[in-house]
């Protein structure tokens, strides 16, 4: 942002504030399926039902559908600000007409509306898909996972590693005393300054140019999120910033996540939002094991898996390659490369790192493709607060209590005396289930608070006409299970 630029995101707040040009009001605006087809990047439904002049429909019309608009139509919305915006490369003047050279976004996150600017959506209506190697990619499926995934407890100091648009800093700065942005993207940077005034969290934003951890150097956070750019590729040819490490396969996600612990602080938490290499004949969590620090607890899920010809399919499409010249040679030699480094599959998922101290033992690795609550962030924070009661052991002396949200399932023959199978399914966060056995089923039943474990497996125990120690024996352990998938919670005082 230029010196004589200052003042315009406050200018330009103003002027959206007015316009009533908040995310909520453009989908109202656009109802459910003109605002659906934009997220498949068709306009023609959005721009006939936006022809009635207003500042709101001037502004869809301009940002959001990116269709040039009469000069007068521009500055009723945004007075006394098309000539500055221009000069800044927001927009381009011509005669008579006005037209978007970046995207002015509305955002709602957290509770207010927010604003986003990033370089203009590529392939709408068919067009163009392929960008510059600098292209600063706006709000995302992949940001918004990183979003709903980030924790949103108050912490002093927080990292956006490789910020992009910033639009993981806004969400920071709602919770965080100071963040630190990272890229080694210059307009990104540029573009993550003008969000963060835009947004008037600017004062609260440390914006920096460098690699990785580079520029913080030496220093400690409470919250770490990251949303690299992980494409696994040989990493040969033209790189794009917003996705392209320059690293080979998965190596960046793995430096990430080694160097990661340095920099959090006691109880620091870091995420990731990652692709990792699933190799021939090797579990994917043992390939990923030895990336964490002894000093970190780990909760790693893989979301998906994708077969690698959909994955090079998948990411030549997005940097607009498809159907071009060399289309065939890009896909056969990116194929090629898998081939050869026995890449069975690619997995997509989150990291997430707690340090807790030397020792920490914590290694939950978990598949699950399966739909959860979201945002999920608050279900990784209590993964993370089971970790003291672990710790100390869940013995015969705990008082437990049942989550809330819990549901048994029963399944097997109508009139049958026992069901043939009982599944226990969280209707929230993570909606794990797990298949159970009549004792476990009663255990989880009865916990209350009231009763110890011991003593309910002791009654189970006389119920089922079982041997009480052969009953703790057994199944104390799996009390411990329970409570680390979330289950059963440890009883307040």
């Amino acid at each position: 942002m230029s010196t004589s630029a200052t003042d315009l995101p406050a200018r330009l707040r103003a002027a959206l504030t007015v316009a009533g040009f908040t995310y909520d009001a453009v989908a109202e605006l656009l109802g459910p399926r003109a605002h659906e087809a934009l997220a498949r990047n068709e306009t023609t439904p959005g721009l006939r039902l936006t022809q009635g002049g207003s500042p709101l429909e001037t502004l869809v019309r301009l940002f959001l559908l990116q269709t040039p608009v009469e000069l007068a139509a521009a500055e009723r919305a945004l007075p006394d600000l098309v000539e500055r915006m221009a000069a800044e490369g927001l927009v381009e003047q011509t005669v008579g007409e006005v037209a978007a050279r970046l995207d002015v976004r509305p955002y709602a996150a957290d509770g207010r509306d927010l604003w986003v600017v990033s370089d203009l959506t590529p392939g709408l209506d068919g067009g163009p898909q392929a960008v510059g190697a600098d292209h600063v990619l706006g709000i995302s499926p992949a940001s918004t996972s990183l979003a709903q995934l980030t924790l949103r407890r108050p912490v002093g100091r927080a990292l956006d590693l490789g910020t992009g648009c910033g639009v993981q800093a806004l969400h920071l700065a709602t919770h965080a005393d100071r963040v630190v942005a990272t890229d080694v993207n210059r307009r990104a940077l540029w573009v993550t300054r003008f969000n963060a005034a835009l947004n008037e969290v600017a004062d609260r934003v440390d914006v920096r140019d460098g690699s990785y951890f580079e520029p913080v150097e030496g220093e400690a956070f409470d919250l770490i999120a990251t949303n690299p750019p992980f494409v696994i590729s040989p990493a040969t040819g033209e790189r794009l910033v917003y996705r392209d490490s320059g690293l080979p396969g998965d190596r960046v996600v793995e430096d990430i996540v080694r160097a990661a612990p340095a920099h959090l602080a006691d109880g620091g938490w870091c995420q990731v939002l990652a692709n990792w290499a699933v190799l021939d004949g090797r579990p994917w969590d043992e390939r990923l094991a030895p990336w964490i620090a002894d000093d970190c607890d780990a909760l790693v899920v893989q979301r998906e898996l994708l077969d690698p010809a959909a994955y090079v399919e998948l990411w030549l499409k997005d940097a607009g390659q498809h159907g071009a010249p060399d289309y065939l040679v890009r896909y056969d030699t990116w194929l090629s490369w898998f081939e050869e480094q026995g890449v069975e599959a690619i997995g997509f998922g989150w990291v997430n790192l707690h340090k807790v101290g030397p020792g920490a033992s914590r290694r939950t690795f978990l598949d699950w493709p399966y739909d959860v609550e979201q945002p999920i962030g608050p279900a990784i924070e209590a993964w993370g607060e089971v970790g003291p009661v672990l710790a100390t052991g869940v013995g015969a002396d705990a008082r437990l209590t049942t989550r809330e949200d819990v549901r048994q399932e029963t399944t097997g023959p109508v009139g049958a005396e026992d069901p043939e199978t009982i599944v226990l399914r969280q209707q929230r966060g993570l909606r794990r289930a797990r298949q159970v056995d009549t004792v476990e089923a009663a255990l989880v039943g009865a916990c209350d608070g009231e009763l110890t474990v011991g003593q309910i497996l002791d009654a189970v125990a006389q119920l089922l006409d079982r041997d009480p120690g052969e009953t703790r024996a057994t199944y104390l352990p799996v009390v411990g299970e329970l409570v680390e998938e979330g289950f059963l919670t440890a009883a307040r005082p």
